[in-house]
């Protein structure tokens, strides 16, 4: 007894040493808000080609014409607006915002700047450079690729190296992250590293670690191949190494949020967070699991044995073990929060949660939406039901409800604090940003409800139905509700898109005004959650083994029998 009593006080005692708070400078904030500028830019010219794809699905007329006739010569083909949609969207608004968003988030939980703020300003420029110079082809059609970039379509040499730079630049910011934290952790031995900046830093690394199957795809055969420098390609090996990074992608999407409902929303609703423990293991397995599962997109690839697409679907059902332990702790806080407001009852709690503040209710809503896509993602692990469905409208309606729901939702309810407080002016509208919000979960309910149908009813992905000779008259009430539902998204996206750009041009408000960072304490203090939780060594070395385990026999042989024998089509 007389040693426990000695000994306790020392390790609660330990993070006395940080300070309590972290104020930006103009310069800091400057930075953040220019990428969540570009981020946001993207976002607005990306949304514009979505609903037009969902309008050439119905076939609508008025007067007589055809709906998306109106629009299409603002396009060169269909393929032209898909991959605008799916470049700025899903790739260029999700990386420019998640580099922003952790600017804030290491430095904040931290509590000091960034140590090499110059290297951040590199990775930005980088990566604006290679937005650049990936946007010319695709304007010019020379891109229409989507953003799988499969062989053997063929998009220009600009295409592949501009993405090269949007990764390499991204990776640069991530070394900004590392080295700050490396230089917090030798002055602070011992404290458990802030949540919100683990969570950060963990993300990055599974970013860093899953994209180099696509850095190797474009560098070894992409981009010889569209130089002209080789004949041809190998499909089957560069769609390996392209599912390399494409479901990890996932991840890199969903993280930055659940660092928001981990370390941001109890404290947001009134609560605090369930538990610190549950929330660091939830990261790890990210980590680990994230990687090891991209057979499970090429169950119908006949150059991968069967006993890796079963460890890979394996490992797909391993990696719903996290989610389900981040919707337990987010729910438990939640509840929490709801109970300290006065909540009684089994689900008392749910009404007193703060629906009406315009940070909360998106992301409690990007979460109702995700337990969809989560339900739709264990479908997808399925081998006999992935037969079925793969290559359907069923896909693109599960990743809508991952990317466009659980992350672009969630990030729309952190803008809504974020903005304001990088600009110190007050939110414009929260009452039509909060009706924003709700406009989002409408739409995007009834868009994916009509694409995982279309899916079951044997609709392809990735073609324009509304030409299609070969459409059944079952599919059109589901062709025009995803039209619909299309519709509902464009006109929240452009809602979000204004209430942001009218607050950025208000006059400054009192400081009163403007809302804080705001930052979960757990329930149960976090230096008193296992040491284990908080090492990197040990979960960096399971990650690669099992990478190197589940990956490496295959792409061995993948590469030892490689025939880039596919000369590339071009849409162009």
């Amino acid at each position: 007894m007389t040693a426990i009593a000695t000994t306790t006080p020392i390790v609660v005692a330990a993070p006395a040493a940080v300070p309590a708070k972290y104020v930006f400078s103009k310069g800091e904030k400057r930075f953040i808000g220019l990428q969540l500028l570009v981020a946001t830019a993207a976002l607005s010219i990306g949304s514009l080609f979505g609903p037009l794809q969902a309008l050439e699905f119905s076939g609508l007329t008025i007067n007589g014409r055809n709906v998306y006739a109106l629009f299409q010569p603002l396009l060169a083909s269909y393929y032209q607006g898909l991959t605008l949609h799916g470049v700025l969207n899903a790739l260029i608004w999700t990386t420019f915002f998640i580099t922003g968003f952790f600017c804030l988030t290491v430095p904040f939980g931290l509590r000091r700047p960034l140590a090499t703020p110059k290297l951040n300003w590199l990775g930005f420029i980088v990566m604006v450079v290679g937005l650049l110079t990936a946007a010319v082809p695709i304007l010019l059609n020379e891109a229409s690729v989507l953003y799988t970039f499969y062989p053997p379509l063929q998009a220009s040499w600009a295409f592949y190296v501009g993405l090269v730079f949007v990764v390499v630049g991204s990776w640069i910011q991530g070394y900004g992250f590392y080295i700050t934290y490396y230089r917090w952790r030798k002055d602070n031995p011992g404290v458990r590293t802030p949540l919100m900046t683990f969570g950060s830093l963990i993300t990055m690394v599974m970013w860093q670690i899953s994209t180099l199957g696509i850095a190797v795809e474009i560098l070894t055969q992409l981009l010889p191949w569209s130089l002209g420098l080789l004949p041809g390609v190998d499909p089957q090996l560069s769609r390996t190494y392209f599912w390399f990074t494409g479901h990890p992608l996932v991840y890199f999407w969903l993280l930055p949020a659940y660092v928001s409902w981990y370390a941001m929303l109890p404290k947001q609703a009134g609560g605090k967070l369930f538990s610190d423990a549950l929330a660091r293991f939830s990261f790890w397995m990210f980590l680990v699991l994230s990687t090891p599962l991209g057979f499970h997109h090429q169950f119908t690839d006949p150059g991968v044995p069967t006993i890796w697409k079963t460890i890979h679907a394996v490992l797909t059902y391993a990696v719903a073990f996290p989610s389900l332990l981040t919707a337990f702790t987010v729910v438990a806080s939640l509840e929490y929060a709801g109970r300290k407001r006065g909540g009684k009852g089994l689900l008392g709690w749910i009404p007193k949660l703060p629906w009406r503040d315009v940070s909360v209710t998106p992301q409690i809503l990007a979460g109702v939406l995700f337990i969809f896509g989560g339900i739709g993602g264990i479908t997808n692990a399925s081998y006999n039901v992935n037969l079925v469905i793969h290559n359907t409208s069923w896909v693109p309606g599960h990743f809508h409800l991952t990317v466009a729901s659980a992350t672009t939702l969630s990030f729309m309810g952190i803008a809504y604090w974020l903005v304001p407080h990088l600009t110190h002016r007050k939110l414009w509208a929260p009452k039509l940003a909060l009706a924003q919000a709700w406009i989002w979960f409408v739409g995007m309910a009834i868009f994916s409800n009509g694409m995982h149908t279309l899916g079951l009813l044997g609709a392809p992905r990735r073609t324009p139905l509304g030409v299609a000779p070969y459409v059944p008259a079952n599919w059109e009430p589901r062709l025009l509700q995803t039209a619909i539902g299309g519709t509902i998204l464009f006109i929240g996206a452009y809602l979000f898109i204004t209430i942001l750009v009218v607050t950025v041009l208000r006059k400054r408000a009192p400081a009163a005004e403007v809302p804080e960072i705001p930052e979960a304490e757990s329930i149960q203090d976090p230096q008193l959650t296992p040491a284990w939780l908080d090492r990197w060594a040990p979960w960096l070395t399971i990650a690669i083994l099992l990478i190197l385990l589940v990956y490496g026999p295959n792409l061995f042989y993948q590469i030892s029998n490689m025939q880039n024998t596919s000369p590339g089509f071009k849409l162009w």
